[in-house]
This record gives structure tokens, sequence and C-alpha cells, in this order.
């Protein structure tokens, strides 16, 4: 193998001129050229900016993935696909596993029974929480994990990179002070010497020592300036950083907002299902009133609740342990037996024999309405 023997030997040269300089500056025994203050607060702008992006993209990637092995898995398989250029397929969720599991059970122990008829609407619905967790895990990896790994392991590395030549060319530019302040303090005590006459040869080439130490300063010294303009340039761009990452936060927000709301709005349909099915009311008034929205010819009078042809008067409900109830959630009510709450307000609620514990008579007002127990905090 050809190798440049002179390169080599420069190179190790230069790094050990650079080595002494480095640690003589740590004990104290050499000067040290310091950055001006503007380029020092963007540097350490940066390193927070890259300490806080590690920590809040691992953070993010646990509450995502939190399995460590799944973690890694996952990266290691995003990485073939990517080297691939192929598109990664879609992972089925745990809870689309769940909801899977539930149907298949639901074959084998009976769709038609109580047990399997339930299994199945409890498997649908946990599917369908499987299938909002996986679009916003997309979404999210998307529009947030994915610009805060680019800024890592692309804008980072380059900025690394022009910072850590920064760093050597400070450090050539203090070795060649240091050069200079020798040879002027060796041209300064040959000129004092009483023989100086004698020795003008010599002096000759002190001066031409001095003079070759002042080029290599000039030289170090613009090489310095330009790599620091490079470097500020770069650091500068940090704002622009922050301004995307920002986006990408509102983006991430906004996607949990939609995940959130989607597993609220599925699990309200999943308590109304399986609640239609195991409710059985034994009173005949609150059956009238309880069994759900009425039939096609029912009609709603003032101040009464009629169900095909039974009318039955609000007021003749038995009322019992009547208290005031705080709404916790909003609610829609479905049907013109129940009522429509809202977060925050206080109502009066009591309840009806024979009616669904998980259910209670609302009031406000003039209206009155079944209500979902877990959607009130009871006052005394």
């Amino acid at each position: 193998m050809d190798f440049n023997v002179k390169k080599l030997a420069s190179d190790a040269g230069v790094f050990f001129t650079r080595a002494v300089q480095f640690t003589e500056e740590k004990l104290g025994q050499a000067e040290r050229t310091e950055l001006d203050q503007h380029l020092e607060n963007l540097l350490t702008r940066a390193d927070g900016t890259k300490n806080w992006t590690e920590k809040i993209l691992r953070q993010t990637e646990v509450l995502l993935q939190p399995n460590p092995m799944d973690h890694t898995g996952s990266r290691i398989e995003e990485f073939i696909y990517d080297k691939l250029d192929k598109k990664l397929p879609s992972r089925t969720t745990n809870a689309e596993l769940l909801g899977q599991y539930m149907l298949d059970a639901a074959q084998e122990f009976g769709p038609e029974t109580p047990y399997g008829s339930t299994l199945i609407i409890v498997g649908e619905y946990q599917k369908k929480l499987g299938g909002a967790e996986r679009d916003f895990l997309q979404t999210s990896a998307v529009s947030f994990l994915t610009p805060l790994r680019n800024f890592l392991e692309g804008d980072w590395r380059t900025i690394s990179k022009e910072r850590k030549l920064l760093d050597n060319r400070r450090l050539d530019l203090d070795i060649c002070k240091a050069r200079m302040k020798k040879a002027k303090l060796a041209e300064a005590k040959a000129a004092a010497a009483p023989d100086f006459q004698e020795t003008r040869p010599r002096n000759y080439v002190l001066s031409a020592s001095a003079s070759a130490a002042e080029h290599e300063l000039r030289v170090a010294q613009t090489e310095f300036d330009r790599q620091a303009e490079v470097t500020r340039l770069l650091l500068e761009g940090i704002s622009s950083t922050h301004l995307n990452h920002q986006r990408c936060l509102q983006d991430f927000a906004e996607a949990q907002a939609t995940y959130y709301a989607q597993c609220h709005h599925h699990m309200q349909e999943l308590q109304r299902e399986l609640h239609s099915c195991t409710s059985a009311p034994s009173a005949p008034h609150s059956s009238a009133f309880l069994s759900g929205p009425p039939s096609p010819g029912a009609t709603v009078l003032s101040g009464q609740k009629v169900v095909g042809t039974l009318a039955v008067e609000q007021s003749q409900f038995p009322v019992t342990g009547t208290r005031k109830a705080k709404v916790l959630y909003d609610y829609d009510a479905h049907g013109v037996s129940e009522l429509s709450l809202l977060a925050d307000e206080i109502i009066t609620v009591h309840t009806v024999p024979g009616m669904d514990p998980d259910w209670l008579i609302g009031e406000r007002g003039n209206e009155k309405g079944k209500v979902p127990v877990t959607y009130l905090e009871l006052l005394s």
C-alpha cells in the first residue's frame, strides 16, 4: 500500500503540537485565544439545543414505544427499510391484537351467547382504539420524531465538524503566537547583548526566524477568522431549528388531541353499547323512561315523556336521595331519555327504583334525563 510518509509525519507533528498546546492551556502554562462573546453565546445555545433535543427525542420514543426491546427492534427495522428505500409497513398495535383475540374467542364460545356477544362488542372497539393509536404513532413519527432525528444526525453533525475545525484553528493560532513571542524575545535578547556587532550573522538568522513566525501568525489568524465566521453562520441557523421544532411540537400536540378525542369517542360508544345489552329495568314506569329512544310513534309533550301509548308524568317518578352533582366532562345525550351535560356545571340528581346503578336521573331547570354516573362528582 502506497503511503505518503512525509504527509503522515507532518500530520503526526501537527497533532502532537496541538496536543502540547492544549495540555499547557489546561495547566495554565500557555495563553489561549478567547472567542468573542457573541460566538460563545451561540455555542452555549447550540449545546443546550442538542442536549435537550436528545432528551425530548428519547422520552418521546419511550412514550410512543414503552417496551425498550420493541423500540430497539423498531429502529433496526426502520434502518433496514430506509436502506432498501422501501416504505415501512404498518405495525399491528397491542390494542388491535387484543381485539382480534377477543373476536377469535367469541367464535369459539359462540357469538350468540351473552359472553360471546360481549367479546365481539369489546373486541371491535379495541381494534378501533388500536387503529387510532397506529395513526397517532405514524403521524407523530413523521411530524415530530423524524425532524428531531434529522437535526441530530444532520445539522448537528455538520456543526460539530466545523466546531472541531475551529478548535484546531484556534490551537494553531495560539501555537503561532507562542512561536512569535519566543522569536521576538530571542531577537530582543540578542540586540541587548554586548557583543551584538560581533554576532551580526547570528542576528540575521534570528530576524529571519521572527519574520517567518510573523508570516505564520498572519496565515493562522486569517484561517482562524474564516473558520470562526463559518461556524458563526452555522450556529445562527439554530434559530431556524427552534422555529421548525416549534411547528413540530404544535403538530405533535394536535395529533395527541385527535388521538385522545377518538379514544374518548370510542369508549363512550362502547359504554353505550354495553349498557344497552346489559340493562334490564324491572319497574314498569322506569322501563318506559330508560329503555332508550322512543318508538317511531312516540311523541314528546310538555312536561311528559310518551313512549308508544304509555305517557308518564316526570313528576310521578319516585325520588330518593336527591343530591347535587358536579359534571366532570361534557356528555352528548343519545336519545330523548338522556340529558346532555357540560363540564363544571352543577345539576340535581336522584335515583329511580329498578334503575341501572351506572345511571342517575339528572335535572337542570325544566330539563330532565338519564346521566352516566362516571361523568359526575357527587356533592354533599
